[in-house]
């Protein structure tokens, strides 16, 4: 049976999340891309908490290109990280292909001072 592009994210994300799990030294960075825009949040999955985010919807987060976006929106997830006292985390792409704005906002968070 052919899945669409949603029911093979939700399958993909499914067998990621049996494996990924954040914990409060080690929060789950979590991406969820729309058509415009793109979110990160670290999240306690022991707690049920986010502990920080960031969104292209951010002040002071711009870019020439949707790239470019990705990256500012990783800088400013670590910035607000650091504020918290987090300086590691386990990466969840959400079920996307480790490419384009998703890779971008990862390098831009390692950049920032994240580690995973």
């Amino acid at each position: 049976m052919a899945l669409n592009k949603q029911e093979r994210r939700a399958r993909v994300k499914k067998g990621i999340r049996k494996k990924v799990s954040g914990t409060v030294t080690r929060p789950r960075l979590t991406v969820f891309r729309s058509s415009r825009h793109i979110y990160a949040q670290l999240i306690d999955d022991l707690a049920g908490k986010t502990l920080a985010s960031a969104s292209s919807h951010t002040d002071g987060v711009t870019g020439a290109s949707p790239i470019a976006v990705g990256k500012a929106v990783g800088l400013k997830l670590a910035e607000n990280a650091k504020a918290e006292g987090i300086d590691a985390a386990i990466f969840d792409r959400n079920g996307y292909r480790y490419h384009g704005r998703v890779k971008a906002l990862a390098e831009g968070a390692r950049e920032g001072g994240l580690q995973f």
